[in-house]
């Protein structure tokens, strides 16, 4: 048998005894510098990015708290605390907004997350390289298609007119069904749309921390007998155990995140009751309506939010494991 479940597989080497502290003396700024010039030079560009384009900007989130008017600009715009926000509380959309906007993120959490997992399992177990070649490009390309395009494509699928979803349902004698506008669909539609899309460039890292995987593992998990299931379950989901761990934190810092998008694309005037989310309320209150500090207000809201999800994810996972972002 597979005695394999005995043992814990952790991705992180240990150490089998200490080693004598080895005193030296303590290198140079300017030899640092000199030493890691070529990574340096490479973090200026992804440095200046985030500074320009994430950092910089967060001082307009200001507006947020004043009645802003582009004639008198930021500072000269007349300050209302929290006006803004406690308008978007009393707002007759706000539960509506915050119930679609977490119902989304949720279903992508629940459904979406594992399909990169699974996809990199079950792919690692090809052993033709050729086809495993194959399958991984074809999962990649998606990923790269417009928005704009696979909402089209989606469109002409299940168009109540031709659409090949609803030729095949009248086919089996059942009545077509006008997808894009019933209430009931527009979030499997979303979701399933979001994984076929996400899925394959999602499983890069999953593949590349299998990859890192001692093969030696593997050779003694075959030798005292574990089947392929059980390789899996004892060795390859440990030791990737904390890179599901960290993304699964990551992705909880966007449960309040939607792109709009999307949405956009695909909503009507007969789907907004489960689709208008609180990044399509943003874009038409705060763009089209030029109500800049009420959009300010919602989106920072947004942000608190999944700063509070964040931690509480973070959180989570240091309490039942040993990793976590810090």
């Amino acid at each position: 048998g597979c005695p394999w479940h005995e043992v814990e597989v952790s991705a992180q080497p240990t150490t089998t005894g200490a080693r004598p502290a080895l005193t030296a003396a303590k290198p140079s700024l300017i030899s640092l510098i000199r030493r890691d010039r070529a990574w340096i030079i490479m973090m200026i560009l992804p440095l200046l990015y985030f500074a320009l384009f994430r950092y910089l900007p967060l001082y307009g989130m200001v507006i947020a708290f004043k009645d802003y008017s582009v004639g008198r600009g930021i500072w000269g715009s007349e300050w209302v605390g929290l006006k803004w926000f406690l308008q978007f509380f009393d707002s007759f959309y706000f539960w509506r907004l915050v119930r679609n906007t977490f119902l989304i993120s949720f279903y992508m959490l629940l459904f979406g997350f594992p399909v990169p997992i699974l996809f990199a399992l079950c792919l690692n177990e090809v052993r033709s390289v050729g086809f495993r070649r194959t399958v991984q490009t074809v999962s990649y390309l998606p990923y790269f298609i417009s928005v704009v395009v696979v909402v089209g494509i989606m469109v002409n699928f299940v168009s109540i007119n031709g659409g090949i979803i609803n030729v095949i349902i009248a086919r089996l004698g059942g009545t077509p069904v006008n997808f894009m506008n019933e209430v009931g669909w527009f979030r499997p539609m979303y979701v399933l749309s979001e994984i076929w899309q996400d899925f394959g460039f999602g499983s890069i890292i999953y593949l590349a921390a299998i990859a890192g995987i001692d093969e030696e593992l593997y050779d003694a998990a075959e030798v005292d007998g574990c089947s392929r299931w059980q390789r899996i379950r004892y060795v390859t989901l440990p030791g990737i155990s904390a890179t599901i761990i960290i993304l699964l934190i990551l992705r909880s810092g966007r449960m309040f995140t939607v792109g709009f998008e999307k949405i956009l694309l695909m909503y009507s005037g007969l789907t907004y009751e489960v689709a208008d989310v609180i990044s399509t309320y943003v874009y038409r209150r705060g763009i089209l309506s030029g109500e800049y500090s009420f959009g300010a207000a919602v989106g920072l809201f947004d942000s608190v939010i999944n700063v509070a999800f964040l931690l509480l994810f973070n959180h989570i996972a240091r309490k039942l494991s040993d990793t976590s972002l810090w």
